[in-house]
């Protein structure tokens, strides 16, 4: 199993530092406001590393924490005339909302910032006491060029970022490089007793000090979007590595920007979209199944058109499986078991083969879709009843190891089509009884009225020995 490491640049084989033990640290949201697209795609990324893991074997302990202090609460709480306290929980139950609703797992640990005031007041004094910072009329500053190893997980010099870099004037620093591990609060701010007066944590020095408490260092895996690579995790190894003369963690993982329509996302071009805003149109299935299309480490291009087309992905899907759960064999069916053996082993062993190399879903997804085919191609060919039942439990298998790892096929076949439904279920049911009576009656006239009726309204009717049923698709 490969890993990219952003540290290294480069595929490394997974070898974690205790055996069957992964220790996960990823950075959460900042709670000041609804999650957006962004937030969706780097929660289901990391979900689908962990939950690989933990199909591989490995005991996996996850740590995602919530940013609760900072600038833009602050701003945000005083604007809407709450305290940050207020604010932060109604956007802490808003984020687990959306959470939920994408079938994102729960983390081992969920720590807020707020809780490790005191592992971050201890953390400034260790460095204040190694030469890495210093103090300066309440406010606690990391010195950037006293740790040699600085830039070294974005691959920047010192030079580069204090030539290329948007560094605020500031007379206090020793160094416009240096950054801000504790600020002294200005009045009418939230603050915390320090020895350095009434003050509150930098953004940088949070990850570090909730992290290495209660993962320990080094951990295994650190993730995080693109955009943390720099300052945000540069800043937290190099704190937390001068602070313990060891590594921080072994892997850096990042997944890509989202774009939105090719350009990137920005409240000022008014493309942003929040969770909750895609879920009002789109299902929630058909949204977590659209951010495993594209690699986790490439730019993923949002559209209504991507989501469309997830939706229909999903579509074969369920068709595929409703006709399996539907199948009936008969007299003239036949032994297909190698067929079917063929297909169950042909789709494990790639879809191992494509998490195995970093996480690959897309390609993943594509041996899902050429097991579907071979489903449709075995149910053409009738196989016995002895095949049958074999290829019930391989679907059941492939059906559990796509929602264990990937959260996808979450419904059974007629929930899917149910909540596709553009029309009441009571007025479909009557119309698939008029329809029925129509053509005990040989008014085949009025039936193919209703038929074509339903068919606008994307609803497909099915006549069985059982019954007549419906798939309904979306109609957009």
């Amino acid at each position: 199993m490969e890993i990219f490491n952003t540290m290294t640049l480069k595929k490394e084989t997974f070898e974690p530092i205790h055996a069957n033990e992964v220790k996960m640290y990823v950075c959460g949201v900042t709670v000041y406001d609804d999650c957006h697209i962004g937030h969706a795609r780097s929660s289901v990324v990391f979900d689908v590393i962990r939950k690989y893991l933990k199909y591989k074997g490995f005991k996996v302990t996850f740590v995602k924490n919530f940013t609760d202090i900072d600038d833009k609460i602050i701003k945000r709480s005083n604007e809407l005339g709450i305290s940050w306290k207020e604010l932060t929980d109604r956007y802490i139950k808003s984020h687990d909302d959306d959470m939920a609703a994408l079938m994102v797992e729960r983390p081992d640990y969920t720590p807020k910032a707020t809780e490790f005031i005191n592992e971050m007041i201890n953390l400034c004094e260790r460095l204040i006491e190694k030469g890495y910072a210093y103090e300066k009329d309440g406010d606690v500053y990391f010195r950037v060029r006293a740790f040699k190893d600085y830039g070294k997980l974005s691959h920047r010099s010192i030079d580069d970022l204090l030539s290329g870099a948007r560094v605020d004037i500031n007379e206090i620093k020793e160094d416009p490089l240096d950054f801000a591990l504790w600020k002294r609060s200005k009045e009418n701010e939230p603050g915390w007793k320090s020895p350095w007066g009434v003050g509150r944590p930098g953004w940088h020095i949070e990850c570090s000090a909730m992290s290495s408490k209660i993962l320990g260092i080094p951990f295994d895996i650190h993730g995080g979007g693109k955009d943390l690579v720099f300052p945000h995790h540069e800043n937290e190894i190099a704190q937390s590595e001068a602070s313990e003369d060891k590594t921080f963690a072994k892997y850096w993982m990042h997944n890509g920007f989202v774009n939105i329509n090719k350009e990137k996302m920005s409240k000022s071009l008014g493309n942003f979209f929040t969770i909750k805003d895609i879920l009002k149109e789109f299902d929630r299935e058909a949204l977590r199944y659209f951010l495993l299309t594209t690699h986790y480490r490439s730019p993923l291009d949002f559209s209504q058109d991507n989501l469309i087309e997830a939706e229909r992905a999903l579509d074969r899907i369920y068709t595929a499986l409703d006709e399996v759960k539907s199948y009936k064999p008969t007299k003239k069916s036949k032994d297909l078991t190698s067929e079917i053996e063929k297909a169950g082993n042909e789709f494990f062993e790639g879809f191992a083969k494509s998490m195995d190399d970093d996480f690959n879903t897309p390609a993943a997804l594509s041996h899902l879709f050429e097991f579907v085919k071979a489903l449709n191609i075995i149910l053409t060919n009738k196989p016995d009843e002895q095949s049958y039942s074999l290829l019930l439990k391989i679907v059941d298998k492939v059906k559990s190891t796509c929602l264990d790892v990937l959260g996808i096929i979450q419904k059974e076949p007629e929930e899917w089509f149910k909540a596709n439904l553009a029309l009441d279920e009571e007025e479909l049911n009557k119309l698939i009884e008029e329809r029925n009576l129509a053509r005990k009656n040989k008014n085949f006239a009025k039936a193919d009225e209703i038929r074509d009726y339903l068919k606008e309204k994307g609803v497909e009717l099915l006549d069985t020995l059982e019954g007549t049923k419906f798939r309904a698709k979306k109609i957009r």
